[in-house]
């Protein structure tokens, strides 16, 4: 299925004349116009507290509903990448980053009120101002601090999470 199945009619002009253009865009026949079917930026924020453990959440919406997950979402228009890691981490967890270093980003898919929604996840290491009030907000059902050693990639819902967790304690292990 094209990724743009779901939309029937030119955003532009209404027409119905809203057909495949190629494998990542459709035009539009009456008016001329040509949607590129692109990835949405998301952040991912490892943070680690005093004691090296690593934050963690558990998810309380799907998709992935009750797996562990980091602390992240999408970026709003007008932000950075390192504005909208720090808004996240924020809005689902109440901490304040200080500071937040770009690491590396993984493409993913998942599947949001029924549309096959892509990405480009933007992993940052975090650094947060106190990390001793916790709490569980917006679309997490729980947080906590997992050392490092128990940290299993597996328990992780989101393919590209799951992978940058797997990067991420393997550049840690060498360090």
């Amino acid at each position: 299925m094209h990724p743009l199945e779901l939309f029937k009619y030119c955003p532009k002009c209404g027409s119905s004349h809203f057909e495949i253009h190629n494998e990542k865009s459709k035009h539009c026949a009456d008016c001329g116009f040509t949607y590129y079917f692109n990835s949405s930026a998301a952040t991912v924020a490892f943070i680690l507290n005093h004691r090296n453990e690593l934050l963690v959440c558990r998810r309380g919406k799907e998709p992935a509903k009750g797996t562990l997950d980091l602390p992240g979402g999408f970026i709003d228009m007008h932000e950075t990448g390192e504005e909208g890691v720090a808004r996240e981490v924020k809005e689902e967890t109440g901490l304040a980053v200080t500071e937040a270093r770009y690491l590396f980003s993984l493409p993913n898919t998942y599947l949001y009120s029924g549309f096959l929604v892509h990405t480009l996840d933007l992993f940052f290491r975090c650094t947060v101002a106190e990390d001793d009030r916790l709490l569980a907000m917006d679309d997490v059902a729980e947080t906590g601090w997992q050392p490092l050693e128990q940290v299993n990639p597996e328990a992780f819902g989101l393919d590209s999470v799951r992978e940058g967790v797997r990067r991420f304690l393997a550049a840690h292990r060498k360090a």
